[in-house]
């Protein structure tokens, strides 16, 4: 896990040789809880995909997975664009130096706003439906509106969040797609290609290949009805990182082999098209860390708890209440507990709510009130989806090092 790399030698009280804080330094400088990420992990990963890549298959990140503008910024001159879902969004990408023909806007139930905001800055439209199609006809006035439409495909991705396959809020079904491609052309907009996004957070390299395969042979068959030729294919990502006990990291060499067999058909079924993939977690999940403190140990009929000064509010993932997913937990560990005793705890934050708890009966190194505990693979979908206003609690420290 590259955070762990990074930060094994932050442990408390042991500054690095390039005198970077420890981890108890940080601690006291911002506070607690915060969160850690660290810009050479990130660095890191994206020199991973660089090199697994087919070359000229473009890496877009989703900026939706951390929106960190110091992440956003650190991105801008290492990926070949961003994807955006929302007017903020795609603001906060223009501050930090980001031209608007790099960027696309995806999602359903895009505003008025959202919308005109990438107009005017030249981005792609990711179109959602026929009706939205429209709408962004009326509210472009005559000016260039870039366009690719999302299908919904007839398969799916067997992974966290599964986004495509069955009825979904998410792109045109389909059996449908040719019907609104022969829409699209009717209207004053810039037809450029197709976006397959099937799910995501996924660990089977297999199953990722496979679905990047069954996307080119939908965007094949869908290409006799684009009312212009296919000039980008948006494969979606689902790349995974392991987060929960048991899991295995992505096998991205041999992930890497499939897509460049993917870029050779692709280059054979659909010519001068090219093919990107969308990544947010996978890029910088494994890069950031959660650290809070200690603040009560307490014993109740035979448990033993550990109180943290942060919770789901801050980082409504790993303590599992946003994926359903509460008996398990994201790897964390008591910052220089190695030399103590394990005990069998259970981990809890401070809100006045039975869910607000990050692992139950988990071997940790014993702690005491005013220790550090570090939660790891927290780089994506932390504090931005999290319920910071739950109980008007502090908001946690978000430090790039």
């Amino acid at each position: 896990m590259l955070v762990r790399k990074q930060t094994a030698r932050w442990q408390a009280g042991a500054a690095d040789d390039s005198g970077s804080l420890s981890l108890a330094e940080l601690a006291e400088s911002f506070g607690t809880p915060f969160y850690l990420t660290v810009s050479a992990a990130i660095d890191e990963r994206i020199g991973e995909l660089r090199e697994a890549l087919p070359a000229g298959m473009r890496l877009l990140y989703s900026i939706k997975a951390n929106p960190l503008l110091g992440i956003v910024a650190r991105l801008a001159g290492q990926v070949d664009g961003f994807d955006v879902a929302s007017a903020a969004e795609l603001e906060s990408a223009l501050a930090c130096g980001v031209s608007g023909g790099a960027l696309s806007m995806t999602g359903p139930g895009k505003r008025d706003d959202d919308l005109a905001a990438a107009v005017a800055c030249g981005a792609r439209v990711v179109l959602e439906s026929e009706d939205e199609a429209r709408r962004l006809a009326r509210l472009a006035a005559g000016a260039t509106a870039r366009v690719l439409l999302r299908v919904n495909p007839p398969f799916e991705l067997a992974a966290e969040a599964r986004m495509g396959g069955g009825p979904r809020k998410f792109g045109v079904d389909s059996e449908q797609a040719g019907e609104v491609l022969r829409a699209i052309g009717r209207l004053p907009l810039a037809f450029e290609g197709l976006h397959v996004y099937p799910g995501s957070n996924c660990l089977d390299a297999g199953a990722i290949a496979a679905a990047q395969r069954a996307a080119l042979a939908l965007a094949a068959e869908l290409l006799p009805f684009a009312p212009a030729p296919l000039r980008t294919l948006n494969l979606g990502g689902g790349f995974g990182i392991p987060c929960f006990p048991g899991e295995q990291p992505l096998d991205l060499a041999a992930l890497g082999e499939a897509m460049h067999e993917v870029a050779r058909e692709a280059a054979r079924r659909l010519p001068a098209c090219e093919l990107s993939l969308e990544l947010g977690r996978y890029v910088v999940g494994e890069a950031g860390a959660y650290v809070a403190r200690v603040l009560e140990r307490k014993a109740s009929r035979g448990r033993t708890y550990l109180i943290l000064d942060g919770g789901l509010h801050h980082h409504w993932h790993a303590t599992g209440a946003l994926e359903g997913r509460r008996h398990l937990h994201f790897p964390m560990w008591v910052v220089g507990g190695d030399d103590r005793p394990l005990e069998e705890v259970t981990v809890c934050g401070p809100l006045c709510a039975p869910h607000d708890t990050w692992a139950e009966n988990l071997s940790l190194p014993r702690a005491a009130p005013g220790d550090l505990v570090i939660v790891y693979q927290s780089g994506a979908y932390g504090a931005g989806a999290s319920p910071v206003g739950f109980m008007q609690r502090p908001e946690a420290a978000q430090v790039l090092a």
